[in-house]
């Protein structure tokens, strides 16, 4: 929105109104020595116009490039135009919290529709709405995991992605949990040997994701039955949701909670946020999950309506009965994904049949080129590791033709030297491929 700044006699009627005769008085509890005079550096007041010239002439600076080989958590899907026309209404774009359901119907009905079928793609019986992103998702889940169970350790794949591991860890640490990583096994997936030599009756949960950070898919019910056998729950997690459209949902194969990250679902990378956290459990937690709930009932005259059935935030209970302190949801975001979702409704499996295809066809053009080498044996989405002679050149050819390289796993994985995660989807088209390939070659 426009800024406008308050006028010469409206900080006149604020200041007389609170009893004040300058802004200074404001800060008169800082001590004077404390207080800054003067901002150096900092250019003086510019009028709306040349403001406007300023930033513009800024965001030319930025180049954005029309070729990504890169996903590592966040991806270059297609946007249906209906999405964006949708969510920019303004009976939706500028609603808060539905509180009063009696004139909130609208989006009620949208996120209780997002819940369902969210629920269905991961084979659980309810999802909420919604979380902040995949990571805090993921970390909820898990400290949830520890409270209900009163243990102290949680065992998380090496395989998840990096950073939901360090938000998971801070999460543990401020809660008083342990977090045990357990190594990839030569194929990419959780190494099981591994895991069940660090299962005992401590631990509250265990933490895989599929496909993984490397793009390779783990088989969910083993893990899920050897820790449902020490007592604890499996936390399933994703990052592309359109593998969803093709693969068996964690729900089913015995997962206790699935979480991830839903900007694949009608959401732009846009620089890293916001971003949408999807967090669906198994009935029996219903009360104990962050966020909150839609329900669908009827009023007294028999009509279907909507309302928010359940709260469990620390804004709407006392503070220390709340499951969580996630005071707000993305529900721009997840509005989006809904409509992403009902537009696409059945042909999600036909896009992630493409994101395989592509992919598969990405890698097989790679390992074609002198010295590439293929790391983990274990099936792919449309992510995938691959060893090459030199990293950084590499991205450094790629950039140079405006393409935007695979992600160095070293910074990771120190182990992984020369290994690089790519990425393709539906935006990459034959010739892209053909042509990154000739450039390395």
């Amino acid at each position: 929105m426009d800024y406008c700044p308050h006028t010469s006699d409206d900080i006149a009627q604020m200041q007389s109104l609170i009893g004040i005769s300058t802004l200074d008085e404001l800060f008169a509890d800082i001590p004077e020595q404390f207080r800054i005079k003067q901002i150096p550096d900092v250019p003086g007041a510019l009028s709306e116009m040349e403001t406007l010239s300023v930033l513009n002439g800024l965001a030319g600076k930025n180049n954005l490039t029309r070729l990504t080989l890169t996903g590592a958590g966040a991806y270059h899907h297609y946007i249906p135009a209906v999405v964006g026309h949708l969510i920019g209404r303004a009976e939706f774009y500028t609603a808060y919290t539905p509180y009063q359901a009696e004139i909130s119907q609208g989006i009620l009905q949208s996120i209780y529709e997002y819940q369902t079928m969210i629920a269905r793609l991961t084979g659980t019986e309810i999802a909420n709405a919604s979380m902040y992103d995949g990571a805090s998702a993921m970390a909820e889940a898990a400290v949830l995991c520890a409270k209900m169970s009163d243990r102290k350790k949680i065992i998380v794949a090496r395989s998840v992605h990096p950073e939901y591991r360090k938000v998971l860890k801070t999460y543990s640490w401020a809660n008083g949990y342990v977090v045990v990583e357990s190594d990839y096994a030569p194929s990419g997936q959780i190494d099981m040997n591994e895991l069940q030599r660090e299962l005992d009756d401590q631990v509250a949960a265990v933490i895989i994701q599929s496909p993984n950070f490397f793009g390779v898919l783990e088989d969910v019910a083993p893990a899920a039955e050897v820790a449902h056998q020490k007592g604890a729950m499996l936390i399933a997690g994703f990052t592309d949701g359109t593998s969803l459209g093709v693969l068996k949902p964690a729900g089913a194969s015995g997962a206790d909670f699935v979480v991830g990250e839903g900007q694949s679902f009608g959401n732009p990378l846009n620089y890293g946020g916001p971003y949408l956290g999807i967090f669906a459990a198994r009935e029996k937690f219903m009360r104990r999950i962050p966020g909150r709930l839609v329900g669908a009932t009827v009023d007294k005259k028999g009509r279907r309506g909507f309302v928010l059935t359940l709260q469990t935030r620390e804004q709407h209970i006392r503070r220390e009965k709340a499951t969580s302190n996630i005071c707000s949801n993305e529900a721009l975001c997840a509005l989006a994904a809904g409509i992403y979702l009902a537009a696409l409704g059945k042909n999600l499996k036909r896009l992630a049949e493409l994101n395989i295809d592509k992919g598969q066809y990405l890698k097989n053009k790679l390992l074609e080129l002198s010295g590439w080498k293929e790391v983990f044996s274990a099936p792919v989405y449309n992510e995938f590791v691959l060893r090459c002679p030199d990293a950084r050149k590499v991205n450094e050819k790629l950039k140079q033709a405006g393409i935007i390289g695979g992600y160095d796993l070293q910074r990771d994985y120190p182990e992984l030297e020369n290994a690089l995660l790519f990425c393709a989807t539906e935006m990459i088209s034959r010739e892209d491929i053909d042509k990154v390939a000739a450039i390395l070659r």
